[in-house]
């Protein structure tokens, strides 16, 4: 399952703090904020999805993330390599080297990655 981009974008405020209560994401927003109707539709959404869950204190709820950012993107890289470049990681790196303008101290550094990523195999 896809959360879409603004439920992204809140999610993205659930992973830096953890956890959070409805305040803490409104002041992780920049101006202008969401109304808070807005961020209680997303939150619900997101948790009908299964991707966050709350704990209750009184009449506040405090929000968790139950899906970590790394297994969301990595999930998601792995689906955009095999729906637009025939499930071949060499044609995804191929075109992100390529089209994605790095400097040459940033294949470098990807090279680096590789390299070490090839040691530890």
């Amino acid at each position: 399952m896809k959360l879409s981009k603004t439920e992204e974008e809140l999610m993205s405020h659930l992973w830096k703090l953890e956890r959070a209560f409805m305040k803490d994401l409104l002041d992780a927003y920049p101006e202008p904020k969401p109304a808070n109707t807005t961020v209680a539709t997303l939150l619900k959404r997101m948790a009908d999805k299964g991707f966050i869950d709350h704990k209750k204190y009184g009449n506040s709820r405090e929000y968790f993330p139950l899906v970590k950012k790394k297994d969301y993107f990595s999930k998601h890289v792995n689906g955009l390599i095999k729906n637009f470049f025939n499930d071949s990681s060499s044609q995804f790196a191929s075109f992100f080297t390529k089209e994605t303008n790095l400097t040459k101290a940033e294949l470098e550094d990807l090279q680096a990655i590789i390299a070490n990523e090839i040691k530890n195999k």
